[in-house]
């Protein structure tokens, strides 16, 4: 398996022993992405990904200026927005970038408290803490930059029982495809520009008090022809975890180049959401039109069992079937992962997202990382983009 440089050791709960959290963070609140057509995306989110219709907001509930729509599949919720006039930054923000996400949004106790804590250290302030109210009660929400035009909004919802959010109503619709089993956000990777992550692994240090627990050089991750380096940041308990990637010289030109130059940016990158069983998951959204990243080699499937080792004793799966549905497999010291990447979901080469099911392994299958990036190679050369 390929090397994983460990900043700190993968128990993050040890991290914070005898210190204080001053950043408590629940989990992942919802991702909000800023598209040209938010009914439609919808509609692909459902049909490809097995989302289901939750909640909604726009011209029906009073709010002229803009359209969202919230979906949901287990513990994670997508809110998909678009501008209903020219003049909104939010079609603004579609123009440059295409669709793309905009707001990763954090659940916490305090609100307030965290965007007073952020900004003392350093952040610009996106949002104001502000408390929202419907008949089902009320939301502090707060909201800082990162990188690019990308935003942490702190959601603070312990006193709301609603649907969503206070001025969403119920999203009531008949056509509601069955999920695929996608469970959680298991983390969300941010491309920055060259020289750039540095920066802003010290920011996620210093404002959030984030740990990098994890690194990547260009030793590690690259092909013949390019190569990126990444460093992988995580709060205290570990649930909420952002590799951050920066291009690095090769012969050729980088996907992470690529997504700069196309998303005009930086910006997130990709979603890797977890299912407990892939097979199916990826068996699912295949039948539903979503495309994958080829599979690597015949040879990459016959060294699982070397690369395994001792965790070969407790894998489940099929060999065979992992290799026709072009599913991954790496180890760490705790166990093993599964994992697959689909192509840009979108026209422009930029936002994709990752499957993985963790069987114990908590990196980020380095051990994989030549295989994945010659497959987007190959799929760079056939945009004219390598």
């Amino acid at each position: 398996m390929a090397k994983e440089v460990k900043s700190v050791e993968y128990g993050l709960e040890k991290i914070f022993e005898g210190a204080q959290d001053f950043l408590p963070l629940l989990g992942t609140d919802y991702v909000e992405f800023y598209v040209g057509n938010a009914k439609q995306a919808a509609h692909y989110y459902k049909t490809a990904f097995g989302f289901q219709s939750c909640a909604y907001s726009g011209l029906e509930t009073g709010v002229r200026d803009k359209v969202s729509y919230v979906l949901k599949q287990d513990k994670i919720r997508l809110v998909l927005t678009t501008a209903l006039n020219s003049t909104s930054p939010i079609g603004e923000h579609v123009k440059k970038h295409g669709d793309g996400v905009k707001v990763i949004a954090l659940w916490v106790d305090d609100a307030k408290s965290a965007w007073e804590e952020t900004t003392k250290r350093g952040a610009k302030s996106f949002m104001e803490p502000t408390l929202e109210r419907d008949e089902n009660g009320e939301v502090v929400r707060a909201g800082i930059y990162t990188y690019g035009e990308t935003v942490h909004i702190f959601v603070e919802r312990k006193n709301y029982k609603g649907v969503f959010l206070p001025g969403f109503t119920e999203w009531i619709c008949d056509y509601n495809p069955s999920p695929v089993g996608l469970k959680y956000i298991d983390h969300m990777v941010g491309n920055v520009g060259w020289g750039e992550m540095n920066t802003w692994v010290k920011w996620y240090e210093s404002v959030m008090g984030f740990v990098n627990f994890l690194s990547f050089d260009d030793k590690t991750i690259h092909t013949e022809y390019s190569a990126l380096m990444s460093k992988v940041m995580s709060n205290g308990n570990g649930r909420i975890k952002f590799p951050i990637n920066e291009p690095a010289k090769g012969k050729k030109k980088s996907q992470i180049e690529e997504y700069i130059d196309f998303y005009e940016g930086g910006g997130c990158q990709h979603i890797a959401v977890a299912t407990d069983n892939i097979i199916e998951t990826v068996k699912q959204l295949r039948a539903r039109g979503v495309e994958f990243l080829s599979a690597p080699p015949h040879t990459y499937y016959q060294e699982i069992p070397n690369r395994l080792g001792e965790h070969m004793k407790m894998m489940k799966e099929d060999i065979a079937e992992l290799e026709k549905l072009a599913i991954l497999v790496d180890a760490d010291e705790e166990g093993y992962l599964l994992q697959i990447f689909t192509k840009p979901v979108e026209d422009r080469p930029t936002l994709f997202y990752e499957i993985i099911q963790r069987m114990g392994a908590k990196g980020f299958g380095a051990g994989n990382f030549k295989a994945l990036f010659e497959s987007i190679e190959r799929e760079q050369e056939k945009r004219g983009t390598l």
